[in-house]
């Protein structure tokens, strides 16, 4: 019998970005949906994420926390659906590369320019994506040089980063550059994207 897959969530959150791995995977799953008042600080989720943030994947026994580590441990766990390169495979490097380039540099420079922080100048070797503009422009090429991040072949790495641009064009934070906006219009109708986004979106919708 199957390991249990239970994602911590919340549609307004990065679990959004888990929920799209997950119907990658092809494999069944539940959502626990957490309030951001109550039940995400209660005792009960922070024994699974003391952080007390999400999402988080329960797999069986493991726990698995951080939006881009979920994402690449199911492409792994579930090697059937194709969202990794294999080891030996040169696509791997490009594959972690860009996956961790979204969850460290684009998660940082988009969250200092949202609160507003700048880098003294000169500072710019002290933090991990020296610019802002630096670190989009790096993007922007990597999503220009191959169909998808790792090469010729959509992965999850995909799925973490491209989320990453698919929030900053939402939300005006990232210059809808043409760029962009192809590769996001490329990954986004995917139909495991569609059913992902279709799921959360309906938690969001107001009850009657």
């Amino acid at each position: 019998m199957a390991e249990a897959l239970v994602l911590y969530s919340n549609p307004m959150s990065r679990g959004r970005t888990a929920r799209w791995m997950l119907e990658e995977t092809g494999q069944p799953y539940r959502v626990e949906n957490l309030d951001y008042g109550t039940t995400l600080k209660a005792p009960e989720y922070l024994a699974i994420n003391p952080m007390g943030k999400i999402p988080a994947l329960l797999h069986g026994e493991t726990i698995v926390t951080e939006c881009a580590a979920i994402c690449a441990y199911l492409a792994d766990a579930f090697p059937a659906a194709g969202l990794a390169p294999k080891a030996g495979d040169p696509a791997r490097g490009a594959y972690f590369r860009w996956l961790f380039f979204g969850a460290g540099p684009i998660e940082a420079a988009i969250t200092n320019k949202i609160l507003g922080v700048q880098i003294p100048p000169g500072r710019e070797r002290a933090v991990g994506y020296g610019s802002f503009e630096t670190a989009i422009d790096v993007l922007e090429q990597a999503v220009s040089a191959t169909p998808y991040l790792a090469g010729a072949a959509f992965s999850a790495a995909d799925i973490y980063t491209g989320s990453q641009i698919g929030m900053g064009l939402r939300f005006g934070m990232i210059e809808p550059r043409a760029a962009f906006t192809e590769y996001w219009t490329r990954i986004s109708t995917r139909p495991a994207a569609i059913r992902a986004a279709a799921l959360d979106d309906a938690l969001l919708a107001p009850k009657e």
